[in-house]
């Protein structure tokens, strides 16, 4: 059993540290619904999850995995690019999770965008509570994301330190563009 677990399960693991029952909580990145379930059932019936995906075939996924799972009442499914958060929330929120790249099984031609990404990354900075957290997890190699995620990591490496911390975690010696993972804490 591997103790330093895939990007995915680590920030699985930090959200949960700091999701609590009734938290309001953001999927930036619906895809195929299982970060929206986790985070349904992390916040439980007086919680609530906005679900974001530009994509309908993503927002339908993810719906019908709701449904499935009785969770649906706690979610808010928002066919729109992330980059509009601050269009949809005005409340503060607990946590944001992104994983970055194209919809799994999908078309690989449609995909987040460094610009709209840095865009929904500010907008969910400010939404975020004290100890709020952030979690982005960057795919990219093959036929997308190269761009994307230097433009991400431009970006994260000016977010002030004074009012966030801002975590990198990658690994080195894995072939075929491993994902990396990113959190950002709002500490002032």
């Amino acid at each position: 059993m591997c103790i330093l677990k895939n990007s995915l399960t680590q920030s699985h693991q930090i959200i949960s540290s700091v999701v609590e029952k009734g938290d309001l909580v953001v999927d930036a990145t619906a895809g195929n619904g299982n970060d929206t379930v986790f985070l349904a059932e992390l916040v439980g019936e007086e919680g609530k999850v906005y679900s974001f995906d530009i994509q309908e075939q993503a927002i339908k996924s993810t719906e019908k995995k709701l449904q499935d799972k009785q969770l649906i009442s706690r979610v808010e499914l928002i066919n729109d690019g992330h980059q509009h958060i601050k269009k949809y929330i005005t409340q503060p929120v607990k946590a944001i999770m992104f994983n970055l790249g194209y919809l799994p099984g999908g078309d690989h031609s449609i995909g987040t965008k460094g610009s709209t990404t840095i865009e929904a990354i500010k907008g969910g900075m400010e939404l975020l509570t004290l100890h709020g957290i952030i979690s982005i997890v960057v795919y990219y190699g093959g036929d997308s994301g190269f761009d994307e995620k230097n433009q991400v990591m431009d970006f994260i490496k000016t977010i002030d330190c004074k009012k966030y911390t801002v975590m990198r975690t990658d690994f080195v010696n894995q072939i075929n563009c491993p994902p990396i993972l990113i959190c950002i804490e709002k500490i002032k």
